[in-house]
């Protein structure tokens, strides 16, 4: 029978611009984690996993020799802006297997990390930038459901509106409808406020077993549901530019292994790497039905609730590639322990997060419960 596995600790840097070395990014969460946990040591640790696009070589040794960790096993995931959720996977299946005990996840992106251009997708053509999925994915939706550009503005709004309470968001600050609107234009359909923006930024999370986490932490958080699905690499090969058929395909895979339904989610954070990607996203997991996903985002807004997006999503939190995932699962680990703050849901008892890599080619969620 495999290992049960929990979330023992987690350690975040301030995202920002700054010209930081990766390496440093690292240490700094992976000190804030150990610094989170005083039952735990070096010497716990069997494995070091480093989830970055930055190309650097070898940085889960360098990272394991910094910190003082002599890992069993230790290697870097690279899977552009879903990296941090497969890496985690990636622990989970080492301590689900036996292989390991304690295992540490340290993601880490700069601003300028090359994984941001898609030189790898020849479909493209010259269009390499995320900005032109994004402005077909925004195009088809508003076309299929008769959108208009002032509703997917309200993502900006809710999501920049949350980040204000997140010490390491990006951005602190809130923008009106007509700031939004009236940003500068990207695209036909695309507008500077309607997308996320890189940074510099780490996150850390450790992983332990049910036999060893006790004796790490008293408010563990449990992993019961896992879903993956690579549908493609190159975004051409999508059915759809309205949906997001592997974050769909995910989705039911996390949600049938942790024998929950959508509708029982309490707390979520999606991958609003654009804000056509917030409501797409809702739809595609199940937590609204096709077209209907801007009405849950209007309704967060008029009731002043954080359940989805919390910390600010990726448009007010900012989207290092590496350490997205990493820190969107601390968010919802923060919510389930009750210690988020004043970003707190009231008594949530599990949590999802949806995190994805280009033109949701690549869709990973994760349920957590406490």
């Amino acid at each position: 029978m495999a290992n049960k596995v929990g979330i023992a600790s987690y350690g975040m840097t301030k995202f920002s611009r700054d010209d930081i070395k990766i390496e440093s990014i690292l240490l700094e969460s992976t000190k804030n984690a150990f610094q989170n946990c005083s039952n735990l040591n070096q010497k716990d640790v069997e494995a070091v996993l480093v989830s970055t696009n930055n190309n650097s070589k070898y940085l889960s040794a360098v990272l394991s020799e910094i910190s003082g960790i002599k890992p069993k096993i230790s290697h870097s995931v690279e899977s552009l802006c879903n990296s941090g959720t497969n890496a985690i996977v990636s622990a989970y299946s080492y301590i689900a297997s036996g292989l390991a005990d304690v295992v540490l996840v340290a993601g880490a992106e700069r601003y300028d990390s090359p994984g941001q251009v898609l030189e790898w997708d020849n479909s493209r053509g010259e269009f390499k930038h995320p900005i032109f999925w994004a402005s077909i994915f925004t195009k088809s939706y508003k076309r299929e459901y008769n959108v208009r550009d002032e509703e997917l503005a309200l993502v900006s709004i809710k999501n920049h509106h949350q980040s204000i309470k997140n010490p390491n968001a990006l951005t602190k600050k809130e923008y009106t409808l007509d700031e939004i609107m009236n940003s500068k234009k990207l695209t036909d359909d695309l507008k500077l406020l309607d997308c996320s923006r890189p940074c510099t930024g780490g996150a850390s999370i450790v992983l332990a077993s049910e036999n060893t986490i006790n004796h790490l932490t008293d408010s563990p958080v449990w992993i019961t549901g896992i879903g993956q699905k690579t549908t493609s690499a190159s975004f051409t090969k999508n059915i759809t530019f309205s949906a997001m058929e592997s974050s769909r395909i995910s989705a039911n895979s996390a949600l049938k292994m942790s024998k929950h339904k959508a509708d029982q989610i309490d707390v979520i954070e999606l991958h609003d790497a654009f804000s056509v990607c917030e409501p797409m996203a809702l739809e595609s997991i199940g937590v609204s039905s096709k077209g209907k996903g801007l009405e849950l985002v209007k309704e967060m807004i008029v009731t002043d609730s954080p359940k989805i997006n919390p910390r600010g999503g990726l448009m007010g939190s900012g989207h290092p590639l590496g350490a997205t995932g990493i820190a969107q699962t601390i968010e919802i680990t923060q919510q389930l322990q009750s210690k988020a703050e004043s970003r707190q849901i009231d008594n949530p008892k599990i949590g999802l997060v949806h995190n994805m890599s280009a033109a949701s080619t690549s869709s990973t969620v994760l349920v957590l419960e406490n």
